[in-house]
Order: structure tokens, then C-alpha cells, then sequence
């Protein structure tokens, strides 16, 4: 039987884990398993831009015409860096630090390349800028991946590198083309396979799906081997609330759940899985589970496409204090056919999803992600509407495969009301698999607390504060 696994970034930064607690922790299964790995922590970050702050990387050196020859020699000592930390596993160093510096030279030559590209004006620079960007996520990837193998290799084990970033090859190939020929005759039953997380196709992997790429070849593999099982190792489990929050023993694992509330968790900004890998994997009907990198012996949480809940509860309690809340309060509103049409083509003139929406006789509320609310956005509502409000808001979500009962909303509502914790904005579709609640920001931690002990806890116990 072949599996394919997932391991994330701060995982593989930790990587004696990794390898005692799954790669090599069942000793009866060791071959027959596709490994697609993600750089180490942090070195995506430095060579685009950090995901969260948006802290600069390599990729705006290049963009701006500065210094990126000397960010990438910092690059190569950083990885360097990160080899030594791996030497006691079996990680040969002389070999680890040939591959970073025969590949951060490839990169320089194909940058400087089209760096004269830019300067000659004859090709669209955003498509220059793209190609770039792609280039540069692949080195994190191809670096932790050629250490895995080698170190796996070292421990006695048959383990094939899978470079999926296209070095090797000039092949004009659609990522799903290079997957499928990098596979063709593969002995995937004796050996461990090791894949990139980032795939070089015709397409860009991340002009299409951005920094959710390496979770993109996690899905496109395991769509094309058929595994009974896809795997995603992360440093936690899926849990019914943040444990940071709640206290770790307030978080009940999600023992199984369902595609629909992965992807509820997904637009939220809790990722499961990005939604995007999730859905060819839906289709295909394979399950996914995901797993604690550091409880081999838990079989934590599995997601699949039919799964509902066999008594009616809430699973999973989550949401963000990133998100603003834009309200439209005009009077020609109400009985005015097509009047959000106008809010939507300027939310899509800058490239802006809602997450939530409310509406009644005369407003019209959108949850949008903090970051996506420029005051270009703002300006122009202001222009066409009448009222505009903008506040910074927290959004509360109590998710579930099986929430379709009389009462649970009035009890998270409840719950919400004896914390002190006041409901500016609330919403929930036919489909009941999601209750949304718009707060004041200074009240996330208390709210999601309140609905966690409420909804997903034993009740009776005495409710935790923040």
C-alpha cells in the first residue's frame, strides 16, 4: 500500500522528529511512502517575504534592482547553517553544502539573466517578476528534500529524490505533466520517495496558488498515485479550539470531520488543507488525515467527504482578530434590485473576497481580511455610498459536520452574552455547518474561550478566562 504525507515546514525543522516519529517509527512500514516536504521554517519567508509581517525578502531585492547577490550569499549561509543542526542524524555536510551552493549559483544565473530581460523592455516585467518569484520558492523546498534523502540514506534506508523544480530538466511541462512523468516508473513499493513541495509547471504553481503551493503537490501526487490515504503531519492537532487560547486541556481533538468544514476552517485562515489541494482530492475520494508530528501513536484527526457526526455538536471553535468590518448604510437601498452589484465590482476592482456577509432594509456588512482594506478600497465606497463604516473587528466561528439542531446557536449566543462579549454582526446559511459572530476585537480570546466551553467541552466544567 502507498501513502502520501505532507510534512510541514516547522516539522521538518525539526527533523530528529520527523524521523523518529514517522519516517522511521514503524519499522513494518518504512518503503511504500511519498514524503512531499516544505522548506525549513523560516526560509520561505527570507526568500519571498515573511508570510505573516510581510517583512521583505530576496524576491523585492530583485524587484527593485538592489542587492540580491549578496541576500542570496546570506541565503546560503543560513541553509549552511541549517545543515550543521542536522549532521548528527547523518546528514554528510560536505555533500548538503555542495548542493546549496551548486544551486543558489544556478539561481544567480538564471536572475541575472532576467534581470537584463527587464532592463531591455521587451518582455511584460510582471511576467519577469512571476518567473522570479517561482524561482526562488523552489530553492527551500529542493534544499530540505535533497537533506532528507541524505539523511535517510544514511539511517539505511532506499529513499529516491523527487526534484519537482525542473534544474535537472528544460521539459515545457504543465505541473501535473511533470508529476506524472517524474512518477512514470518509479519503484514506489521499495523505496521512500521524497518530493519537492514546490513543482515547476508551464503554469506557475504559484502564480495559481501562491504560498498554499506545496500543499497543491501534496494533492496533485496523491491524485495521481490513488493512495487509500493522504497524510498531513503537522506540529498540532486539529482541536476544537487553539490550545494557546483555551489551555491545552480544554482542546478536544477532532477525532473525524468532513471536506465542508475543512474549508470553512480554510476561509478563516485556519488551514487543514488549502482548499484548493483539497478539492481534487475530494473529488477523488481520498480521505485525508491529518496527524501531531510529535504523537506518532495518536491517529488524529481523518477528513473525508461524507462524514457527519453521529450526535449533533459543534467541532471545532476558531476565527481571527485580522479582519475589518466595512458596513454600507444607504436609504435608496432597500427594494433596489442589484445594489450590491456596485459593492462587489469595486471589491473585485482591488482584488478583495469577503469572508462574511449581512444584510438588511438599508446595510449591507462585509468581513474582509484586515490586510486587503486599503484606503484606495475605502476611498472609493465613500464616494458612491452614502454611509461607510470601517472598524477593525474579531470574527468567532462554531464549526461542525452536524450543527443542524434547534438550540445551538441560542447556546453560543448565551455563551457569547455571560462572557460580556457583545454580537455586532452574526450569520449562518441553510447548510448549518457554520455559525459566524462579528465582535469587538479586544474580545477574541474571551469569546472563542466562552464558545469553546460551551459548545465542545464537558459541560459543568467551571469556564476558564483570558
Amino acid at each position: 500500500m502507498v501513502t502520501v504525507e505532507k510534512i510541514g515546514g516547522t516539522s521538518m525543522s525539526a527533523f530528529g522528529d520527523v524521523l523518529r516519529h514517522i519516517m522511521l517509527y514503524d519499522k513494518s512500514r518504512i518503503y511504500g511512502r511519498i514524503y512531499v516536504v516544505s522548506a525549513y521554517s523560516g526560509v520561505t519567508n527570507q526568500l519571498l517575504e515573511h508570510k505573516k509581517t510581510g517583512e521583505r525578502g530576496i524576491y523585492a531585492l530583485f524587484a527593485e534592482g538592489a542587492d540580491y547577490h549578496g541576500a542570496l550569499d546570506g541565503l546560503s549561509v543560513s541553509l549552511k547553517k541549517l545543515n550543521a543542526g542536522f549532521a548528527e542524524l547523518g546528514l554528510a555536510l560536505d555533500a548538503a553544502d555542495a548542493f546549496v551552493d551548486a544551486r543558489i549559483a544556478e539561481v544567480k544565473k538564471y536572475l541575472d539573466a532576467m534581470h537584463h530581460v527587464l532592463a531591455s523592455g521587451y518582455i511584460s516585467r510582471q511576467d519577469v517578476l512571476l518567473a522570479a518569484r517561482e524561482l526562488l520558492a523552489s530553492i527551500g523546498e529542493s534544499h530540505s528534500a535533497f537533506n532528507t534523502v541524505e539523511i535517510l540514506r544514511a539511517n539505511g534506508v532506499n529513499a529516491i529524490l523527487l526534484d519537482l523544480a525542473g534544474f535537472d530538466d528544460d521539459m515545457a511541462w504543465s505541473i501535473d505533466e511533470r508529476i506524472h512523468n517524474r512518477l512514470k516508473g518509479l519503484d514506489l513499493t521499495h523505496n521512500v520517495v521524497v518530493a519537492t513541495g514546490y513543482t515547476k509547471g508551464t503554469e506557475g504553481i504559484m502564480r495559481e496558488f501562491d504560498r498554499g503551493y506545496s500543499e497543491v503537490t501534496f494533492s496533485k501526487i496523491a491524485v495521481e498515485v490513488g493512495p487509500a490515504e493522504a497524510v498531513i503531519h503537522k506540529e498540532f492537532h486539529l482541536s476544537s479550539a487553539d490550545p494557546n487560547i483555551v489551555g491545552l486541556e480544554n482542546a478536544v481533538v477532532v477525532g473525524a470531520t468532513n471536506y465542508d468544514v475543512a474549508d470553512q476552517l480554510a476561509d478563516v485562515g485556519m488551514e487543514a488543507i488549502h482548499p484548493k489541494a483539497a478539492k481534487p482530492m475530494e473529488l477523488a475520494g481520498i480521505p485525508i488525515r491529518l496527524k501531531n508530528t510529535f504523537e506518532p501513536e495518536h491517529p488524529g484527526t481523518l477528513i473525508t467527504k461524507d462524514y457527519v457526526g453521529e450526535r449533533a455538536r459543534v467541532e471545532i471553535v476558531t476565527g481571527s482578530d485580522k479582519v475589518t468590518l466595512i458596513e454600507i448604510h444607504d436609504p435608496s437601498m432597500v427594494g433596489t434590485v442589484g445594489f450590491d452589484l456596485g459593492i462587489m465590482e469595486i471589491f473585485r476592482k482591488h482584488d478583495v473576497s469577503y469572508i462574511l456577509k449581512a444584510t438588511n432594509a438599508n446595510s449591507i456588512a462585509h468581513v474582509l481580511w484586515e490586510n486587503t482594506v486599503t484606503p484606495e478600497l475605502v476611498a472609493e465606497l465613500k464616494a458612491r455610498y452614502q454611509v461607510v463604516t470601517v472598524k477593525k473587528s474579531a470574527i468567532v466561528c462554531a464549526i461542525g459536520s452536524n450543527i443542524s439542531i434547534p438550540g445551538v446557536l441560542a447556546r453560543a449566543a448565551q455563551a457569547l452574552a455571560d462572557a460580556q462579549v457583545n454580537v455586532n454582526c452574526v450569520s449562518q446559511t441553510l447548510r448549518q455547518v457554520n455559525m459566524q459572530f462579528i465582535i469587538e476585537r479586544s474580545d477574541y480570546k474571551q469569546a472563542i474561550i466562552a464558545l469553546n466551553h460551551s459548545l465542545c467541552v464537558i459541560p459543568g466544567m467551571p469556564v476558564p478566562r483570558a
